[in-house]
């Protein structure tokens, strides 16, 4: 009897074509670090207000912003869901937040902070004047089965707990987990599988019974992650500056199944997921996240729970900068394998347009992290 894995991928059908966008410089490029070459792009929200910044961290005496705080209520239930769920952090941070909700009450001024016992320290960016690299992610909906079917046939697995021994992408989709009974579900599309992956989590609809539920991340098999963007730029299958998801899926949509593995199986790295019914978006620190309040950030530099202040930059409906930033505080809530150093991801949501508007971001914008003096 043949592996269920094997059984797939013999199928040769073409890949469904279907928008999952979040996180897609990770996909393109595995941007885990900022170069000074992304820097440089011209128009992609770069500015130049603040001279060197020499360290991660500039203590400033000042924010030199003139923008006016536009998130100010989600913020507030955003600390309100850390304080209410998590008593370490509650006690750890419940002052900061208090003072921060005072600054915000009266007016939010940038040039104000020290009134309320707060300060502030710059991030250098990749450049070392503060262009921090902001992309975005987002929480995918994918519809699944809960058997296999002559379509719906790609499995979504639970964790193996397999340790240090775990098989590779290319051993898993040749059924090395078969028989174990981790099969979550099974969906029309392995590219959207594997952007869920990329994701870390996302929501679920069950078509056989109208069941939904939220996938969490629960761990993956400790290989190496591989850009398969980066994989068609190298291979001439795909300009450098054409890449995109478009350009992905639009490659994916002319291959026959194998091939599409093939290019699949070149990242080894491969995500594993718990199912649960509660349908809030959990992020790394156990906290609900909510659009446009938090973000993922290495908490080798930001603990869980930092409070910062952005400018974040507004791109058109077409993913392009349109001159502007606007002011945001949000709190890091949330890591990622591909976010180190001087980058930051912006949650935007759940859904196709929260995917739409994830996948345009790879801009730059000015950080501040607040602290209590």
């Amino acid at each position: 009897m043949l592996h269920n894995g094997l059984f797939f991928r013999r199928k040769g059908i073409i890949v469904k074509k279907k928008l999952i966008v979040g996180l897609v410089s990770v996909i393109m490029f595995g941007c885990a670090q900022q170069s000074s070459d992304s820097v440089s792009q011209p128009n992609m929200g770069q500015q130049y207000k603040d001279g060197n910044l020499p360290d991660m961290f500039n203590p400033v005496s000042t924010i030199n912003s003139e923008l006016l705080l536009t998130n100010s209520r989600v913020f507030r239930q955003q600390t309100q869901m850390v304080t209410g769920r998590s008593p370490s952090m509650a006690t750890k941070y419940q002052d900061l937040y208090r003072q921060v909700t005072e600054w915000m009450a009266a007016g939010a001024y940038p040039d104000r902070l020290d009134r309320y016992m707060l300060n502030a320290e710059q991030l250098s960016g990749g450049d070392n004047q503060g262009n921090v690299l902001m992309t975005g992610y987002y929480s995918p909906v994918l519809e699944l089965r809960h058997r296999p079917d002559s379509v719906y046939k790609y499995p979504i697995y639970a964790n193996p707990q397999c340790g240090n021994a775990c098989p590779t992408r290319a051993e898993i989709n040749w059924g090395a987990l078969d028989g174990q009974g981790l099969e979550l579900g099974y969906s029309a599309s392995a590219l959207d599988n594997f952007m869920l992956e990329v994701q870390g989590s996302g929501f679920v609809h069950y078509g056989d019974n109208d069941e939904w539920l939220y996938f969490g991340y629960s761990g993956k098999n400790n290989h190496a992650y591989t850009s398969i963007g980066k994989v068609l730029i190298d291979r001439g299958e795909v300009p450098k500056e054409e890449m995109s998801l478009a350009a992905i899926e639009t490659w994916a949509s002319q291959q026959d199944e194998d091939t599409l593995f093939e290019l699949l199986e070149q990242n080894e790295s491969f995500v594993f997921f718990k199912p649960t019914e509660q349908l809030d978006v959990i992020g790394s620190a156990g906290i609900p996240l909510l659009a446009n309040a938090s973000v993922a950030a290495d908490r080798a530099h930001l603990p869980m729970g930092s409070v910062l202040l952005i400018e974040v930059p507004v791109l058109d409906e077409q993913g392009v900068w349109t001159g502007r930033h606007e002011l945001r505080l949000v709190l890091v809530l949330d890591t990622g394998g591909a976010v180190k150093g001087n980058h930051l991801d912006l949650y935007h949501g759940k859904g196709d347009d929260a995917g739409t508007q994830a996948g345009h971001y790879k801009h730059f914008g000015r950080v501040w992290k607040i602290d209590l003096i």
